[in-house]
Formats: structure tokens, C-alpha cells, sequence
């Protein structure tokens, strides 16, 4: 058995409102990508690849990877225009002999070698698999007018995280299927926002939901420092 961790870091962050992209932003003394990575690093996980902008492949080998010695990313590759396609990108980078896939948001910087381990139990009895939590609030849907149109049971809500985990031939095979379908998508208006929609959109698999953490957070504006700076603190 085979895995591979597909880290995300190739968004702007442009939510952050910092002229430093979020992913190399300092989170007690360290970029913030550097904790995922490092997470993914010791764990059971065999290979990383590591998506990042355009342009800036050469500047995180040498400050990122080599400087604080991640001896699993295997390849460090740019990433495209929306996020679906820089996970592709990442999948088609990883070696075609994997047998699982997570697929992960560089911007959660507190996965955890738990949370790693439940995933790979599960997407090995299920073939699909994503992190999330109940969620403790409850949820209005609006409708076009911005008035609460229903509310869904609370007990049957989940936050959904990552990493996602996959078959590794099946996600590469839906998503490269995504990438010769997209215009048709953006035709009828689907946004594809997260992994677990390319697999029920294009196949009839179900995607199991597997309990993370609610300090698996993810990192998106700036109210999200002080609180990542306090989890940190605590682990």
C-alpha cells in the first residue's frame, strides 16, 4: 500500500489582506505551510507533493522543503487557476503506483497524526472519505433574497475539513474527467469547491464522513492568526 499527500498551497490569500502570501505567513516562528507539511512528514504517509503559485516553485524547495529538511515531498509543482485544477495538477504529479490519496489544504496548519490515521482506516473500507466535524450551530439556507429559507437538522450537519482521502486511481480518474468536462460545468453554474463534489457529481460513490477536530482549522483572514497563534500554543 501506497500513500500520498497533495498539499494545497498555491491560493493568493488575497482574504488575508497581507502583501505575504498566507501560505508563507509566520505562525510561531515557522511559515504556515511548514506545520502541515511536518505533519504529513511523520506520519504513515509515503510521498508528498506540495502545489504551489506560479512562480514560486524554486523559492519554496530551497526556503521551505530543503531548509527544514522534508525528506517526503517528492515533487514540488505549480498549481492552476482555480483549486480543482491545482489538485489535479498535484494528483498527476504523484507516482501512478499510489493507492490513496489525501488531498489537503496547506492553510490547515493543525492536522494531526490522528486525524491521518482515522482517514486512512476509513478511505481503506470505504474508498472515499472526508474530515469534518458536527457542526454546534445551527444553519439557515437562504433563499436568492437573502431571507432564511429552511433549516436543516443540526444532527445531520457537518463542517466539512481536510485532508479528503481517495483510491487514488479513482480521484485522478473523476478529476481528470472534470477537466475535460469544465465548460460545460461552468455552463450550468456548478462550482466545484471542495474534492468530495467531484466524486458525487461524477460517480455514484459515497463519500464517508470521518470525525477530525475543531482546531483543524483553516487559515483565511486575518481573526484567523490570533486564534491558529493560541492553538499552537496548547499543543
Amino acid at each position: 500500500m501506497k500513500t500520498v499527500a497533495v498539499v494545497l498551497a498555491a491560493g493568493s490569500g488575497s482574504r488575508m489582506q497581507s502583501d505575504v502570501k498566507k501560505q508563507y505567513m509566520e505562525i510561531g516562528g515557522k511559515p504556515l505551510i511548514y506545520y502541515s507539511l511536518k505533519a504529513f512528514e511523520e506520519s504513515v504517509i509515503d510521498d508528498i507533493v506540495l502545489v504551489v503559485s506560479r512562480g514560486d516553485v524554486e523559492y519554496v524547495r530551497k526556503e521551505i522543503v530543503e531548509k527544514f529538511g522534508f525528506q517526503k515531498v517528492t515533487a514540488i509543482v505549480e498549481g492552476g487557476l482555480a483549486r480543482y485544477h491545482s489538485v489535479r495538477l498535484g494528483l498527476q504529479a504523484a507516482a501512478p503506483d499510489c493507492d490513496y490519496a489525501f488531498i489537503h489544504d496547506g492553510a490547515r496548519p493543525f492536522v494531526t497524526e490522528d486525524i491521518i490515521l482515522r482517514g486512512l482506516h476509513a478511505v481503506k473500507e470505504y474508498g472515499a472519505c472526508v474530515i469534518g466535524m458536527p457542526v454546534k450551530d445551527t444553519i439557515k439556507i437562504a433563499d436568492d433574497k437573502g431571507f432564511a429559507s429552511m433549516t436543516p437538522d443540526r444532527d445531520k450537519t457537518w463542517l466539512i475539513q481536510t485532508p479528503q482521502i481517495f483510491s487514488y486511481k479513482m480521484i485522478l480518474d473523476l478529476y481528470q474527467r472534470l477537466d475535460r468536462e469544465e465548460g460545460e460545468l461552468i455552463e450550468k453554474g456548478i462550482n466545484i469547491t471542495d474534492d468530495a463534489m467531484v466524486v458525487e457529481y461524477f460517480s455514484d460513490k459515497k463519500v464517508k464522513l470521518v470525525e477530525g477536530s475543531y482546531t483543524n482549522i483553516k487559515i483565511t483572514t486575518p481573526e484567523d492568526i490570533p486564534a491558529a497563534e493560541a492553538i499552537l500554543k496548547n499543543m
